[in-house]
């Protein structure tokens, strides 16, 4: 079974999920409406490409699998988001990162784990340079698989799959529901992490070992997919972020679909290693656990690279959004430093732009240039 569904879907049902909440505070849940009235609208960087961009979402189900988060929801449901070089965006309205929905659960929990503000952000605001169902430029492109990190959504990701697709890729963000902060599926519901706090070495593995089973129904059902007519599927690569870049690694390993593999700050000890797959390493130096990753990384074939004065999160478009709160005075140097580190965010996040736009474009054989004929906006 699968779905496509509209870019927004309006949120009926919220699943809260009071284990994390508890774990994180003991202060009650911040009472947000559906859509602030006033605040402070987060900005995402717009890509570089020649291509405008197109997204849209789908929805598989796994019927060989029983949801490993949630037994009672019955069969594994994952979310997907397919962002793609677009031949016209006339008509077609940007995408919002976040639904309203995902925006309330969202701002509920992010000063909760993260230290986010609690008010004065319009967290539903937010727009994408992606536009909601514009028809696909024609041709045949790579496809990078894009996995969040762990207890964050795929939205996370929108800069980096917005630049790869304005340079000709197809982008697909996949969500990981049960485990990702929220999600809304295609009958409305907003379904929520159960995470609290960092995971044990046992949920770690089943995190991990979800994202792997979730990542290869994804390239079964490629052609399943909209737009899977301009897809290669023999061209195809995995990003990942944190957990994401552990589990891109270890699906690397194991499926030979898997022609090239990026990951940003993902832990690789004991397991996995990527074989002889072209692999790219990207770290932070004010990242809490750097040292483990350097030594997870050592005597790896690979490209690499360290951001300075930045932290995890500078990976993701938390680049953009937590200097801009900081500016606003919405959240303290204590907390921008820890997010996204102390240095120029924009510049780290266009590096990793760039370096995964070169990355892609040589191991896949080349990112398309402009083809023949007129691109409209």
């Amino acid at each position: 079974m699968n779905d496509t569904f509209p870019l927004p879907a309006p949120s009926r049902r919220t699943f809260l999920g009071a284990a994390l909440l508890a774990a994180a505070s003991s202060a009650a849940l911040p009472a947000l409406p559906a859509r602030a009235s006033a605040g402070l609208v987060p900005v995402l960087p717009a890509p570089t490409g020649p291509y405008p961009v197109g997204v849209v979402r789908h929805a598989f189900t796994d019927p060989a699998r029983t949801d490993p988060w949630d037994p009672a929801l019955g069969a594994r449901q994952i979310v997907v988001g397919v962002v793609y070089p677009a031949r016209s965006v006339t008509g077609f309205p940007r995408a919002p990162q976040l639904t309203p929905g995902e925006a309330v659960v969202f701002g509920a929990l992010a000063p909760l784990v993260r230290g986010l503000p609690a008010a004065g952000v319009d967290w539903a605001g937010t727009l994408t340079h992606a536009h909601a169902g514009a028809p696909p430029l024609p041709g045949r492109r790579p496809v990078v698989l894009y996995t969040p990190g762990g207890g964050d959504a795929r939205t996370l990701g929108t800069g980096l799959a917005e630049e790869l697709a304005s340079h000709g890729a197809v982008v697909v963000l996949v969500d990981h529901p049960g485990e990702a902060s929220q999600v809304e599926l295609p009958d409305g519901t907003v379904r929520e992490t159960v995470l609290h706090g960092p995971p044990d070495p046992a949920t770690f593995r089943t995190m991990v070992d979800t994202r792997v089973t979730d990542l290869r129904l994804v390239l079964d059902r490629l052609a399943e997919l909209p737009h899977a007519a301009v897809m290669d599927p023999r061209r195809t690569g995995i990003l990942g972020h944190s957990a994401g870049g552990t589990a891109a690694v270890l699906l690397a390993a194991r499926d030979p679909r898997i022609r090239a593999v990026a990951n940003l700050e993902g832990y690789l000890d004991p397991e996995p290693r990527p074989g002889d797959r072209p692999l790219l390493l990207l770290r932070t130096d004010g990242f809490e656990g750097a040292g483990r990753i350097e030594g997870s990384w050592a005597g790896l074939r690979a490209r690499r690279r360290t951001l300075r004065a930045a932290n995890h999160w500078v990976l993701t478009d938390h680049a953009a959004i937590v200097p801009r709160l900081h500016a606003a005075g919405l959240v303290p140097d204590a907390v921008r430093d820890g997010l996204v580190g102390p240095g120029d965010a924009a510049a780290s996040f266009a590096a990793v732009r760039r370096e995964l736009r070169g990355f892609f474009g040589r191991e896949l054989r080349g990112l398309p240039g402009r083809e023949a004929g007129r691109v409209r906006r």
